[in-house]
């Protein structure tokens, strides 16, 4: 009777640890931000917002200073994924010199939005993000990136880095279907209005365009089918950049939830876990968070 009970004893501890010790590790994130031309201060809550809620990560915020940044060093390396919300003045070369540490080391980065503007005279930071815009950008800091017949080209034109239209939703077309980014997603769908970012440019090295949409003349855009998703390999790190999400409306978006969330993952892990929803965009329907 007593050798029973210590197998059934023996039996339930084990099916209660077994949940605890298969259930996967937060992954740990940081939001830089504290400088920036668009909100920040209401965008970075709604990142934050939305990697909490997938259950798989868990958020810190560093803000830098407004103006500034001396004393501004994040310990990167307490994390797997460095998430920029951040266009602003140069960070101290020590800082500098931490975060490329940091990804080259095989931490993972997420350039979001205006991200892709900053540090315009860093090298390693604009191989880290493949191409960017403004701060004046010109031919000089490497080709535009296109899709144009059926694959992907770099057009070495001479022009500015950077532009875009007047906001308006538009299609977003996957170019990387059996990428773990956007395996599973519709071939085509409907972003929410934001900013289209065209004439990107950039080293665009180790860069694979997952996702572009047209930049229409009309709105005034490019003419071009120009880069939306993308992931960079920068030495062991992995790098995913997205130009969506000018504001907390265009991040109600779910089809920009759900690229966030699983480009955080991917870069962190290597893998993508999570499920695409159900509500997830269509080619002609815009899918909004409430």
């Amino acid at each position: 009777m007593q050798r029973l009970r210590w197998l059934l004893s023996a039996t339930l501890l084990a099916a209660i640890m077994a949940p605890l010790a298969n259930a996967q590790e937060p992954i740990k994130a940081l939001i830089i931000d504290g400088q920036n031309n668009h909100a920040w201060a209401k965008t970075t809550p709604v990142l934050k917002q939305i990697l909490e809620e997938t259950k798989l990560f868990t958020v810190d915020v560093a803000t830098a200073p407004a103006k500034d940044t001396t004393g501004f060093a994040p310990k990167f390396s307490d994390y797997k994924v460095v998430i920029s919300n951040y266009n602003g003045a140069d960070w101290p070369e020590a800082t500098k010199n931490a975060f490329v540490e940091f990804v080259a080391k095989g931490g993972g980065f997420v350039s979001v939005h205006a991200a892709d503007n900053s540090f315009p005279k860093w090298p390693e930071y604009n191989a880290m993000i493949g191409v960017g815009g403004w701060g004046g950008r010109t031919e000089k800091d490497g080709p535009y990136v296109r899709f144009k017949e059926g694959k992907i080209v770099k057009d070495e034109s001479p022009g500015r880095g950077g532009s875009h239209g007047a906001q308006h939703p538009y299609l977003i077309e996957t170019r990387e279907k059996d990428h773990p980014i956007v395996k599973g997603l519709p071939e085509k769908w409907l972003h929410a209005q934001d900013e289209l970012y065209d004439r990107l440019r950039g080293p665009a090295k180790n860069l694979v365009v997952l996702a572009t949409a047209f930049a229409d003349p009309k709105k005034g855009g490019s003419g071009e089918n120009e880069p939306q998703l993308m992931v960079i390999d920068y030495e062991k790190g992995k790098v995913f950049h997205t130009t969506l999400g000018h504001s907390d409306a265009a991040m109600k978006c779910v089809g920009f939830r759900v690229t966030f969330a699983r480009g955080c993952e991917f870069v962190a892990t290597g893998k993508v876990t999570q499920k695409v929803p159900e509500d997830f965009p269509t080619a002609d329907k815009v899918s909004v968070k409430p």
